[in-house]
C-alpha cells in the first residue's frame, strides 16, 4: 500500500510556477529522499505534503485519504526541522511531551512514550536539561525524538542536519538510517546533499527548477542517469561531460573526442542503440572510471593520453586535473597509483558504465 502518492501536483504563486507536474509514490516504510539545488522546489513540496502550503492543482494522498484540504494537525504526520524549533524555556522532557499535553494523552502513557522514545535515541540522561545546554547533535536527537512520540504515519525531515559540522552530519546521518531501520515509518527527507540521499535513500526525487527529472533507487540514479542534469548533480566529484562524435569501422561503433587526436573509444554493443555514424553526442564518464593504465586490471582497449595539470590528494583517494582536448576531465584513482603533476600519463575507461547524451534534449541515449 502506498503510503503518500502525489498525483499531478502544481504549486504556483501568481505568475510563476514552482512546481510543475510532480508524480510520485511512496511504499510504506519507504525512506524518499527529495534532492536539488537551492530553489528547486523541493521544501516547497515537503511543506505542501504537511499542510503548511496549500496546492495550485493535482493531489497528495497519505494512506490513500485526499488531505488536500486538512489542516497539518489532522494529517498525522510529523516534521523535524532544519533549525530544530525547540522551545527554549522548556526541558527536553517537556519539549517531547508538549505536542501529547495538547492532545491530552494521559499522563502515565505520556512518560511510557518519553522513556521508550529517549532510550531509542539514547537521550534519557538530557531529559532535564534545557536546549541551550545541548551541543547541536543532541538538540537533533531531541527534535526527532519530539516527532517520534507522535507515532505517525508520515515522517517528514526539512534538511535537519545542514547546521551540523561535517563529523556530526556523518554521525547523524548513521543514527537517522537506524532509527529509519527500527521504526519502519515512511520518510521524506530533504536535502541538497547528494551524498545524504544517495546513503539514506531507498528511493530518490530529483528536482530541478520544480520539475522532477527523475524517481529511482540511488543505484539506477547514479548508474542510469535520465538526463545530464541527473548524471551531473549525483556524484562527486561530478561526472565529466566531452564534446564527441560517434564514429562506425568495422570493429562496431564507437566515440572520437571533438578536437582531439581521432582516436576511436569502442562502446560496448548495449550503449549502439539509436545512435548513427556522425552524430554529435555529449560523452560523459565518471571519474572513478579512469584508471592509470598500469593499475587497471581490466579491458585497456579504451585509452586516452593527459597530462596531469593538478593533483589532489585527499586521503582515501586522489584526484587529477587534466584536460582533453581543451575539455576539462577530472579522474579519481588510489592514492598509490597517483602521478606527480606535468606528467603525461595514459588512462584506462571503463566504457561498460560511460553515458551517451542528445546535445541538444540533454536525455541519456546509451543503455
Amino acid at each position: 500500500m502506498s503510503s503518500l502518492t502525489i498525483k499531478d501536483l502544481r504549486k504556483s504563486y501568481g505568475e510563476v510556477e514552482v512546481l510543475t507536474d510532480i508524480n510520485l509514490e511512496a511504499d510504506s516504510g519507504e525512506f524518499i529522499a527529495l534532492v536539488g539545488p537551492s530553489g528547486c522546489g523541493k521544501s516547497t513540496l515537503l511543506s505542501i505534503i504537511a499542510g503548511l502550503e496549500s496546492v495550485t492543482s493535482g493531489e497528495v494522498k497519505i494512506e490513500d485519504r485526499l488531505v488536500n484540504n486538512d489542516a497539518p494537525k489532522d494529517r498525522d504526520i510529523a516534521m523535524v526541522f532544519q533549525s530544530y524549533a525547540l522551545y527554549p524555556t522548556m526541558t527536553v522532557r517537556e519539549n517531547m511531551t508538549f505536542g501529547m499535553e495538547c492532545r491530552n494523552i494521559p499522563k502515565a502513557e505520556q512518560k511510557d512514550t518519553v522513556a521508550r522514545v529517549a532510550d531509542l535515541l539514547q537521550i534519557g540522561p538530557l531529559l532535564d536539561r534545557k536546549p541551550s545546554q545541548l551541543s547541536g547533535g543532541q538538540r537533533q536527537r531531541v527534535a526527532m525524538g519530539r516527532a517520534l512520540v507522535r507515532d505517525p504515519k508520515l515522517f517528514l525531515f526539512d534538511e535537519p542536519l545542514s547546521n551540523l559540522d561535517a563529523k556530526l552530519r556523518i554521525e547523524m546521518r548513521s543514527e537517522i538510517k537506524k532509527l529509519h531501520n527500527r521504526v519502519g515509518k515512511t520518510t521524506v527527507y530533504v536535502t541538497h546533499d547528494q551524498v545524504e540521499a544517495m546513503t539514506l535513500a531507498s528511493r530518490i526525487a530529483v528536482m530541478f527548477k520544480g520539475v522532477l527529472q527523475q524517481y529511482d533507487t540511488p543505484k539506477e540514479i547514479y548508474e542510469r542517469p535520465r538526463n545530464k542534469f541527473v548524471a551531473g548533480f549525483m556524484g562527486s566529484p561530478t561526472m565529466n561531460f566531452l564534446n564527441a562524435k560517434v564514429v562506425q569501422s568495422d570493429a562496431g561503433f564507437g566515440v572520437t573526442i571533438d578536437g582531439g587526436d581521432g582516436t576511436i573509444l569502442p562502446l560496448p554493443a548495449d550503449h549502439t542503440a539509436n545512435l548513427a555514424a556522425g552524430q554529435s553526442v555529449i560523452f560523459g564518464v565518471r571519474p572513478e572510471h579512469f584508471n592509470p593504465v598500469h593499475a587497471h586490471r581490466g579491458d585497456t582497449s579504451a585509452r586516452m593520453k593527459v597530462l596531469v595539470d593538478m593533483v589532489e590528494p585527499t586521503g582515501a583517494e586522489t584526484i587529477l586535473m587534466t584536460t582533453v582536448a581543451g575539455q576539462d576531465v577530472v579522474a579519481s584513482v588510489e592514492p598509490d597509483d597517483a602521478p606527480k603533476e606535468g606528467e603525461t600519463i595514459e588512462l584506462a575507461i571503463n566504457m561498460s558504465k560511460v553515458c551517451l547524451f542528445d546535445p541538444s534534449t540533454e536525455l541519456r541515449l546509451s543503455a
